[in-house]
C-alpha cells in the first residue's frame, strides 16, 4: 500500500498556523500523519528567514 506525502503546500500552511499557535485538531492530525519531519524543520527554517529578511526589510525602509 502506497503511503501519501504531504505536499510542500501543506507543510507550508501547517508551519504558518503553528507559528500563530492557531491548529484544528483534525487538520493537525492529518498533517502528523502525511508529513514527514525533515519537511516541516526545512519549511520551518524557511519560513523563519523569510520573516527576519521582511522584518529587515522594514526597518531599512523607516530607517531611510
Amino acid at each position: 500500500m502506497a503511503e501519501h506525502r504531504g505536499s510542500l503546500w501543506q507543510a507550508a500552511r501547517a508551519v504558518f498556523w503553528s507559528f500563530f499557535g492557531v491548529r484544528k485538531k483534525s487538520h493537525y492530525e492529518q498533517d502528523a500523519v502525511q508529513l514527514t519531519p525533515v519537511q516541516v524543520i526545512v519549511m520551518g527554517l524557511a519560513s523563519a528567514a523569510l520573516f527576519v529578511l521582511i522584518l529587515l526589510g522594514i526597518v531599512w525602509l523607516v530607517a531611510n
